[in-house]
């Protein structure tokens, strides 16, 4: 499967030449009281500005560990971490993280549990409130900007959460099985949601997915992991349409192709494991 182009949806705020996030022979060993353990091995990855890269693979393989070594969370054991060329030596500012929980303030509205990430940061309260205000009308929570987080759905939390993580404008946007307790209703519509976003906003984005269906239809490229010790078992490149209508996108060849190709590695892992 070849890559579509994507050139249209690049960042404006993107450098034209050179990667926004750079993986490079890259190991993560981990010392317990009983054994010595090696969550990733011998992985390199290099993804362009604009790019949306899902990455699969069985539980414990490592994926979310690659989304800590890019915000810094985590330091390799060895190899390197670049974000936009520069080494990735301690937690970056200039990213944005969505978890599987939205992990909304109880207490605080839609709109202030967004505005959290502002204060963290100091930006200027009329600059902040304007990006708030156009982040919510763009993912549909026009109307709930002063709703608490029990008076809102699992996916309208989870468009806060984004919301919150895209206030700053972050070049990259790193996301962490986002959308595991939802419903499946809600889970497909939340994928169109986030594909439209990606696309007015050009972010670079790094998901992790347990699911094959979504991290074909989202991304450009897949990245399938292997089993612990993780490493990358191959990039699988998605020649989708850049325009993906959801229903119509699952009774594409090339999507049959891509998730059968990924069902393929994971099977093929799993049995060897």
């Amino acid at each position: 499967m070849m890559a579509g182009n994507t050139s249209t949806q690049r960042s404006s705020t993107a450098t034209a030449t050179g990667a926004a996030v750079e993986i490079d022979d890259v190991a993560v060993r981990f010392r317990t009281k009983k054994k010595d353990v090696t969550a990733l091995t011998d992985v390199s990855l290099r993804i362009e500005p604009g790019e949306f890269v899902s990455i699969v693979g069985a539980s414990g393989c490592g994926k979310s560990t690659l989304l800590k070594l890019v915000s810094g969370l985590l330091r390799p054991s060895s190899g390197q971490v670049r974000l936009h060329g520069e080494d990735v030596r301690g937690p970056r500012r200039d990213i944005g993280y969505v978890f599987q929980r939205a992990a909304l303030l109880e207490w605080r509205s839609a709109r202030r549990n967004i505005l959290l990430q502002a204060e963290m940061r100091g930006m200027p309260r009329a600059q902040a409130r304007e990006r708030a205000d156009e982040l919510m009308a763009m993912t549909g929570l026009t109307g709930f900007e002063d709703a608490y987080p029990n008076e809102l759905s699992g996916g309208m939390q989870q468009r806060v959460a984004l919301c919150r993580a895209l206030l700053h404008r972050p070049p990259v946007l790193l996301m962490d099985e986002p959308f595991g307790a939802l419903d499946a209703l809600t889970r497909e519509q939340m994928n169109v949601e986030l594909r439209r976003i990606w696309q007015e906003t050009g972010t670079t984005v790094m998901l992790v997915t347990h699911s094959i269906a979504e991290a074909v239809y989202l991304a450009n490229r897949v990245v399938v992991m292997t089993p612990r010790p993780g490493t990358i078992a191959e990039l699988i490149d998605v020649d989708l349409p850049v325009e993906r209508d959801y229903g119509k996108t699952m009774s594409e060849p090339e999507f049959a192709r891509g998730t059968g190709r990924i069902r393929d590695l994971l099977g093929a892992a799993s049995a060897s494991d």
